[in-house]
């Protein structure tokens, strides 16, 4: 689970505007439902990663 969210986060931070620019893709800005299930998902996993330590 940890590594699904930590290879997401790599896409996410790999698909910068700056890098879009530099090579002339076109990449849409995220919608509300998108930005909203990222924080559900990050919820969820701190809530996961809370219950194995406590």
């Amino acid at each position: 689970m940890v590594r699904l969210v930590s290879s997401l986060l790599l896409a996410i931070a790999s698909a910068t505007p700056a890098f879009a620019q530099s090579s002339g893709i076109s990449i849409p800005e995220p919608t509300d439902g998108a930005l909203f299930a990222l924080g559900v998902v990050g919820l969820i996993v701190g809530r996961q990663i809370a219950k194995r330590r406590g």
